[in-house]
């Protein structure tokens, strides 16, 4: 079960009730909490919606819950209080300064960029969306805005010694499918090492996880989970697209579209 605690609609509830929504996700079987510390918008930075304070006490009360925390950040002081403040992973995380980024890299904070899909395909599906919450024709120009500066921000977060990157995609409707062209995009258009790139999907995630000693890797004892493709993808990232088989649990699926 995924749950979230969203600071858009929970900025008002104090530091024990935000606690205590913790603690009943968790009683609930919750497997992870995801927490919107800025606003949805891009526009402004993305405003931070939540408290120092309150982001530091979701995140005290899920790590006593043994769960992950994840948070919806894009302004660079927001992104600081969440690494700050312990929890595990930065989603989006488009205005860090190379200072912050710093901060995540030194406390192990997962930093999840999304630059490469998610926005893109607002925009490509614009008439879906349009009129849909705050989907306006504003924040769709604000989103073309933001793509270059979330590319920029990636290709500094690469220079980063010790930055955990991971890959993900925050893909919505319209983008189910294609999620390896985030991928693709970091490599061709952000500059990063394609087995780099690979890692973040694969070993990189199952430890922000807590699954590395599951699946991620191909060795003895790990999950059989393997997809296969035509053609060297170190040396052309493209290849990713050009799936032959999925491997679930030791069974092959046939790629029936490409005739196998």
């Amino acid at each position: 079960m995924l749950t979230s605690v969203r600071g858009v609609n929970n900025a008002r509830l104090s530091v024990e009730e935000l606690r205590e929504a913790v603690r009943k996700n968790a009683a609930d079987g919750a497997d992870l909490i995801k927490m919107f510390a800025s606003a949805g918008s891009v526009k402004n930075g993305g405003h931070q919606t939540l408290s120092n304070e309150q982001i530091a006490a979701v995140c005290d009360e899920a790590r006593k819950a043994g769960l992950r925390i994840l948070v919806h950040a894009y302004g660079d002081d927001t992104i600081r209080a969440v690494s700050v403040a312990g929890c595990t992973s930065v989603e989006h995380g488009f205005f860090a300064s190379d200072e912050t980024l710093r901060e995540l890299a030194s406390r192990g904070t997962y930093y999840d960029p999304n630059i490469g899909l998610v926005m893109q395909n607002y925009l490509n599906n614009r008439p879906k969306f349009l009129g849909i919450g705050n989907y306006t024709e504003d924040e769709m120009a604000e989103m073309e805005k933001a793509i270059p500066i979330t590319l920029a921000t990636f290709k500094r977060a690469l220079a980063i010694s010790g930055l955990k990157i991971v890959f993900g995609t925050d893909a919505v409707a319209g983008a189910h499918g294609h999620n390896i062209e985030e991928l693709i995009y970091r490599v061709q258009k952000g500059g990063q090492d394609a087995g780099a790139a690979i890692l973040s999907a694969t070993s990189v995630a199952a430890e922000s996880l807590k699954m590395g000693d599951r699946i991620g890797a191909i060795a003895p004892g790990m999950g059989a989970d393997i997809i296969a493709v035509e053609g060297d993808p170190l040396k052309d990232v493209t290849a990713l697209r050009r799936v032959v088989f999925v491997m679930k649990d030791g069974k092959v699926y046939k790629n029936v579209a490409r005739g196998l």
